[in-house]
């Protein structure tokens, strides 16, 4: 996995645009003669996403991918032109929703809740995901499945349609943030050997010699439980923006009555 220390490594995007919706939506010229072609994308894609979870976005190349598949860097080029369109077909591959629509939900509320956490099981099966600058994706058919599944769970909130996408952006926010927090403290872990216990547990000599003072005399009546790994911070924050856009629902709701 790239190191927390890194920027982004890669851009959504950034290939051939008309050449990769091709490809995600199979709609390319077939070539009507030939041999018949000796892999498949799928199996082209489903290399480069195994490549990228064990060895990290960086080791993503043509040579290596085809490495993977016991064959030459050039035999690829046939079917995906290089490294930025394999990324958006990889992005696509990985963000296909669950074939379950009932995973979502019966009611906004819960099928926000349900795409926030499917969202940050997302993001901890590929951590590279993190390192990806996805601003501008090209939209294939897993987004757009997954997009349409959520917003016909959520339009019972009577929300206008850009408060319907900015509610999504708020949630995904909310639970990009959360998963960074997360896997960046696990690769910390691996890297520096300790853990986040043994960390702090590390600087806690000083610490309790510092609260004494009485210079921070808040943070040094704080409960024993404060800083306990039993607190689910995750659960915390999304059930306190869910309030929230409960709040705003019941607003709207009172002034469409308000208008008949």
């Amino acid at each position: 996995m790239t190191s927390g220390g890194k920027g982004m490594t890669d851009t959504s995007g950034s290939g051939d645009i008309v050449r990769t919706l091709e490809l995600l939506w199979d709609t390319g010229p077939r070539p009507s003669r030939g041999p018949k072609p000796a892999l498949t994308l799928d199996q082209i894609v489903e290399a480069a996403v195994r490549v990228a979870d064990t060895e990290g976005l960086e080791a993503v190349s043509m040579r290596r991918v085809g490495a993977e598949l016991g064959t030459s860097a050039m035999s690829l080029y046939r079917y995906v032109p290089g490294k930025a369109e394999l990324l958006d077909l990889m992005l696509d591959r990985v963000q296909r929703p669950g074939e379950d629509p009932g995973s979502l939900g019966d009611d906004w509320r819960t099928a926000l809740e349900g795409m926030a956490r499917a969202t940050l099981a997302l993001y901890r099966r590929h951590p590279w995901l993190l390192h990806v600058n996805q601003s501008r994706p090209i939209l294939g058919p897993s987004a757009l499945d997954g997009m349409e599944k959520v917003l016909s769970r959520i339009r019972p909130m009577g929300l206008s349609d850009p408060e319907l996408i900015s509610a999504i952006l708020v949630i995904d926010s909310y639970v990009v943030g959360a998963a960074r927090t997360q896997v960046y403290q696990e690769e910390a872990e691996r890297r520096s050997g300790l853990t986040t216990a043994e960390f702090f547990a590390a600087q806690a000599p000083v610490l309790e010699k510092v609260m004494t003072t009485g210079r921070y005399p808040i943070m040094a009546g704080l409960s024993e439980d404060t800083w306990s790994s039993d607190f689910d911070h995750f659960e915390f924050g999304l059930q306190r923006i869910l309030d929230g856009l409960d709040v705003f629902v019941s607003q709207r709701a009172r002034e469409r009555s308000a208008d008949t």
